[in-house]
């Protein structure tokens, strides 16, 4: 049976701001000097009088509390009240001293005299008329705030979400709730459809309102971004749009004109169909077009004084080009853009030194850069020139989105601040996506020659658009294509199958490679036995590397050989439990002190540190990326911290709230590998989906090892993924853009 209490709020014991849980003390209940209280409460006023209803428990520890499911705040009584609940510190500016002159001054009228006439105030010492004011205001906001609280927590909106939307909308919350919730998903920060949705149903809204399908629609588009498409055909936004809401699809044709005139979307024809867009991804292809255009200019260079430079090239370096090569220098040196293309072994790395070679001779200033951590130290490794990530070229820097205090996340080179350099040479290009095109090429002005490397048969990019494909497959700028296999790399069986993986044609798998291995099993646990005993014993000695080193690429994240079952088992083997490692438990699994993780969303707010000798920073930064990978050093349970050093040398600082994004990395999918290259990889087969397991992924996967690949698993699954040629459709159209710039 529900009983109610009253009382004031003298402390408060412990509070969760996410969820609103309390624990706190009232005073002034009945005979009782103090009662101890626990619940969910949007909102909590020290000192505030207070009407609790409930029941009375006997907690076990704790003895008796009052358990209240429902609180409601009384504005103060009398002039004792008032006082407590002016000096409890609610009220920013006033202490308990000057509580105590403002009743003694107004008495049991001090409550009228703030609401009705707060400039009297002023006629306490130490009370300006501005002070006056503000006291009044920030009063009449808490009222205002605890009420809109209530309101919005009967719908299930959290305290900090609550927070968040009442700071944007004020009064209006009401309104904008009733009429239209949708709104939250375009204003607020952390605020998707689905929520949005969920607080619509509990008003009562239709399933079928306009507002509700509109925003299901532009809500469809953007989940479309999260696959990688920059539009989709109007069809098939409207089925899964349809899908999503549970209404026919004949219900939207009516919105798109809405959604055109918001500038929510942008519709354009193209082969007898229509291509709806979210409108920011329009422009960006669109912008992303005309700046490639721009770049793309003709600079005339003496061609006898390039052959001679060529023959000098060669001399010092002992290496002879091909024509191919040559050829790709000469662009580079006569475009102001250049696409290099080729699969591996063909010579891109021996092309991309010759080219640095030229234009060092001529003076340049150059800066060579890759999308990830891994590929820009493989860079640095390969050309002796330092390279950096594209987000540390751009020199990203601010503060996440809801720090008010600082500027928002940005890069700092941009188009009023470009980037100081005559030829910028970018790698792993097909790992671009079009949001970092787009920032990089805001920051490259015309004149700079820009030289973009990479292999377009690899996995597109996790982010949205085909950039580098596209670019190709315009036809509108200079490519050079490599295709000559060369000598040394002939000899490799890494090379010459993923050629032939590439180009359809099936691989001789009989085990007398040096460094292409095949081991037919068919059950999932034995492959998994397998490769442990390869990471353990087998592969360090013969690759020179050591078993962290060693990378496990899988097709899938779920099932018996998915990453998710292979990292909880690797985990047990590879980095076993021990007294002397520190873990946390999160989710189904845990971390432990030296387990391998990789980070799985960019965090552009997250600090970093480069250390010296002894630990000491001499390096700092922010934002780690999704795909950076690295090893737990440490794990402070009273900090609630965890340290991660990454692969190229920085160190990040995770609370345990954000380790949700690291993942264990002893196993990964083989998109999470791209740009990546290992000493040696193992790749476990046996089934998956059809889309799934094609030629690309195998390509992709077979293409990260530098000394030795080892299938584990099916023939017949490995010879049907040559054969599957067909990818997921990837919707991008930065190469019609480019074509409509001319």
């Amino acid at each position: 049976m529900s009983e109610s209490i009253t009382g004031y709020i003298d402390h408060v014991i412990f509070r969760n701001e996410d969820n609103g849980y309390t624990v706190m003390v009232l005073k002034g209940v009945e005979d009782d000097e103090e009662l101890t209280c626990v619940g969910t409460f949007p909102v909590i006023t020290q000192g505030a009088s207070v009407e609790a209803e409930g029941r009375f428990i006997q907690h076990p520890v704790y003895g008796k509390q009052f358990q209240a499911d429902r609180l409601t705040e009384k504005m103060p009584e009398d002039a004792l009240a008032m006082e407590r609940y002016l000096g409890s510190g609610a009220i920013k500016g006033i202490g308990a001293a000057l509580a105590g002159r403002i009743v003694r001054h107004f008495g049991e009228d001090t409550l009228r005299i703030v609401e009705e006439e707060p400039e009297r105030l002023a006629e306490i010492k130490g009370i300006s008329e501005k002070k006056a004011r503000e006291i009044a205001m920030q009063i009449s906001e808490k009222a205002d705030m605890r009420k809109a609280m209530m309101f919005l927590q009967k719908y299930g909106i959290s305290l900090n979400l609550g927070a968040k939307i009442y700071q944007k909308y004020g009064d209006s919350v009401y309104s904008v709730l009733q009429e239209n919730p949708y709104r939250l998903a375009d204003d607020i920060s952390g605020v998707g459809f689905k929520i949005a949705d969920e607080i619509a149903y509990r008003i009562g809204i239709h399933t079928d309102s306009d507002y509700r399908i509109k925003s299901g629609m532009v809500y469809t588009l953007l989940q479309a971004t999260g696959e990688g498409h920059t539009y989709l055909p109007k069809d098939e936004l409207f089925q899964r749009a349809s899908d999503l809401l549970g209404v026919d699809a004949s219900y939207m044709e009516k919105h798109l004109v809405d959604l055109a005139m918001e500038r929510k979307i942008i519709q354009k024809e193209q082969e007898d169909q229509i291509l709806i867009y979210p409108t920011q991804y329009y422009y960006l292809e669109l912008n992303t077009a005309r700046m490639l255009r721009e770049l793309d200019i003709f600079c005339p260079e003496d061609e006898a004084m390039i052959e001679r430079r060529l023959v000098q090239i060669e001399k010092e370096t002992g290496t002879v080009l091909d024509e191919m090569q040559k050829k790709a220098v000469r662009e580079a040196a006569g475009h102001g853009l250049l696409v290099l293309t080729g699969g591996p072994g063909t010579g891109k790395t021996t092309t991309i030194n010759a080219i640095i070679r030229f234009f060092e001779g001529e003076g340049a200033e150059l800066r060579l850069a890759a999308p990830t951590g891994r590929a820009a130290k493989r860079m640095t490794e390969a050309t002796g020139y330092e390279a950096q990530t594209i987000h540390r070229l751009l020199e990203l820097s601010g503060m996440p989105e809801d720090d008010r205090e600082g500027q928002p996340i940005h890069f700092e080179r941009n188009a009023e601040n470009p980037l100081e350099a005559d030829v910028i040479i970018i790698d792993e290009m097909s790992m671009v996506d079009i949001h970092l095109m787009h920032s990089l090429l805001m920051a490259v002005t015309a004149g700079t020659r820009l030289i973009l490397v990479g292999d377009e048969n690899q996995l597109p990019s996790v982010g949205p658009g085909n950039v580098l494909r596209d670019i190709i497959r315009s036809g509108q700028f200079p490519v050079v294509e490599l295709k000559k296999i060369f000598r040394q790399a002939s000899e490799s069986d890494i090379v010459v199958n993923a050629h032939k993986i590439n180009e359809g044609e099936q691989v001789v798998l009989n085990n007398k490679s040096r460094d292409f291995f095949f081991l037919k099993r068919y059950d999932a646990d034995i492959i998994i036995r397998v490769v442990i005993a390869l990471i353990q014993e087998k592969l360090p000695k013969y690759v020179e590397a050591k078993p962290f080193e060693i990378q496990v690429l899988t097709p899938m994240r779920k099932g018996l050989l998915g990453v998710d079952r292979l990292n909880q088992i690797l985990q047990r083997y590879l980095n076993p439990p021990d007294a002397s490692k520190k873990e946390k438990e999160l989710g189904q699994g845990l971390f432990r002190e030296g387990d391998k993780v990789m980070q799985v969303r960019n965090n552009y707010q997250l600090e970093w540190e480069i250390r010296g000798r002894y630990g000491i920073p001499i390096e700092k930064g922010v934002g780690v990326f999704n795909g950076d990978t690295g090893i737990i050093k440490t794990i402070n349970e009273f900090a609630e911290t965890a340290e991660v050093e990454f692969e190229d040398g920085r160190w990040a600082e995770y609370s345990f709230k954000q380790l949700e994004e690291l993942e264990l990395a002893y196993a990964v999918t083989i998109h999470k590998s791209q740009g990546s290259e290992y000493p040696a990889v193992i790749i476990p087969l046996l089934s998956g989906p059809r889309m799934l397991m094609n030629r690309n992924l195998l390509y992709t996967a077979v293409t990260r090892a530098r000394k030795c690949v080892t299938v584990v698993g099916s023939e017949e699954t490995f010879r049907e993924m040559i054969r599957n040629e067909k990818q997921q459709r990837r919707y991008s159209s930065l190469d019609r853009r480019i074509l409509e710039t001319e």
